[in-house]
């Protein structure tokens, strides 16, 4: 069966070439699955893996728009609908100049799995365009916003695929992209995700995903005999999931010493909290660097220009950033800290051989897409508030969101042992998320 997977890694190989993001997430995946194939000889033979790895739907487009100079600038969209087997195509959008295909099929492979490991019915999805928000106007954001989505919403809809935020698209970005599409099609319905509560957003989404990720790191540690409270965290970031992710851990105790920006990242003893986190805010907000003031306005932190959080000692380590921050020398400085416990709340961010470094060592790892799975969730939740013409108060989110993630966790642990695999969430995560996909696929016949 080895052979067998090393094949399909080939085959997605071969069909995206110089797309190096996509084979990491493919072979990752695929790795882990390799028992359930041997378990299941007709996923094999109805060719299920091959019709997996390759899109349902994949678009390219233009986008052409005027920037405040009258000057015309033109980008370039994309969405790939990867799985609808278990519902309509799920996940974000993404803006950021380094996206390509390679990145969005990475990006909505993944989704495939987070998705189904909610227990909701969503499949999935990602897309996005090669446009950096950063130092743009608001209205040339809104200008690019209209200008992607007059060609992206002939591929979307409640019932079809329903796109969300991601790096680089927040609620600014959401109101424009909505806007335009209820312009062009003349219907209020909720097409997208992650909206104002003015006009059908879900209370508690902005900080939706750390939250999640801190209810799941809570599940790890508990499962291991441990607690969170009064535990060292270094997280990476700060974005909205940095945000939720420190908000959460503040509350249930552990004390948060590292975050982190392009500058490079600051080690506070103290600890992130209280009116910190405010001035992060008030930074973030502003465009300016995160690390260097915040040194600057509390001399007992240290910055460290230029460097990621990974060579302090801690409890937890959470990384919020981005894909691949944490490579095979980062695992190494961890290991020799005496790490125990990493929780990964962006997608992808360790490298496949780091990450197998870790457990090698005995680190208990909560993969991204069972532990940031909070934020599609209350996505999805989202979905139900608008096409049920209803309002969820920010309590009843929170604690849908909360029986997911810990729901997450067990069916992870579960499938692990299943497999006689032990307690390796990375494996059960993957094997927990793609059961549910594969019973739907081969239900559905060759479609």
């Amino acid at each position: 069966m080895a052979k067998i997977v090393e094949q399909y890694i080939e085959i997605a190989k071969k069909r995206n070439p110089g797309e190096p993001e996509f084979h990491q997430t493919v072979e990752e995946v695929l790795t882990s699955i390799e028992p359930v194939l041997e378990a299941h000889p007709e996923y094999v033979e109805s060719g299920l893996v091959e019709r997996l790895i390759e899109p349902e739907r994949g678009v390219s487009f233009r986008v052409v728009w005027v920037d405040d100079n009258g000057k015309v600038q033109v980008n370039r969209g994309y969405r790939y609908e990867f799985n609808s087997a278990i519902g309509p195509y799920k996940g974000g959008l993404r803006f950021a100049p380094n996206v390509y295909p390679g990145i969005i099929k990475f990006l909505g492979f993944e989704q495939i799995f987070k998705n189904s490991l909610t227990g909701l019915p969503i499949g999935g999805g990602k897309g996005g365009a090669d446009f950096d928000p950063n130092g743009k106007s608001d209205a040339e954001i809104m200008r690019f916003c209209q200008a992607f989505m007059t060609e992206l919403y002939r591929h979307i809809g409640p019932s079809t695929d329903v796109p969300a935020g991601d790096l680089g698209v927040g609620a600014r970005e959401i109101g424009y992209l909505f806007g335009q599409y209820k312009r062009i099609v003349n219907r209020y319905e909720g097409v997208l995700t992650g909206k104002g509560l003015a006009y059908g957003g879900l209370a508690g989404r902005t900080e939706a995903t750390g939250y999640g990720i801190v209810f799941f790191a809570r599940e790890m540690l508990k499962h291991c005999g441990e607690d969170l409270k009064g535990k060292n965290v270094a997280v990476s970031g700060f974005g909205n999931v940095t945000w939720g992710t420190v908000q959460k851990l503040n509350e249930l105790g552990a004390k948060v010493i590292t975050i982190s920006g392009p500058d490079g990242y600051i080690y506070d003893e103290d600890g992130v909290s209280g009116d910190k986190v405010d001035y992060l805010l008030e930074l973030r907000g502003s465009g300016k660097n995160i690390c260097s003031p915040y040194a600057e306005k509390y001399p007992n932190a240290k910055f460290f220009a230029g460097k990621k959080p990974w060579e302090v000692k801690a409890d937890l380590y959470i990384p919020c950033a981005t894909q691949n921050e944490i490579h095979i020398e980062d695992a190494k400085a961890m290991v020799a800290n005496g790490c125990k416990f990493l929780c990964e709340g962006a997608n992808m961010p360790t490298t496949n051989d780091a990450l197998k470094y870790l457990m090698d060592n005995g680190v208990v790892v909560g993969p991204s897409k069972a532990a940031n799975a909070g934020g599609v969730a209350c996505s999805c939740i989202e979905m139900g508030q608008n096409a049920g013409h209803t309002v969820f108060s920010p309590a009843q989110v929170y604690e849908q969101l909360e029986t997911i993630m810990v729901n997450i966790h067990k069916h992870a642990a579960e499938a692990s042992e299943k497999y006689g695999l032990g307690y390796n969430l990375v494996a059960g995560a993957n094997i927990a998320g793609f059961e549910k996909v594969a019973e739907a696929m081969m239900a559905q016949g060759l479609v």
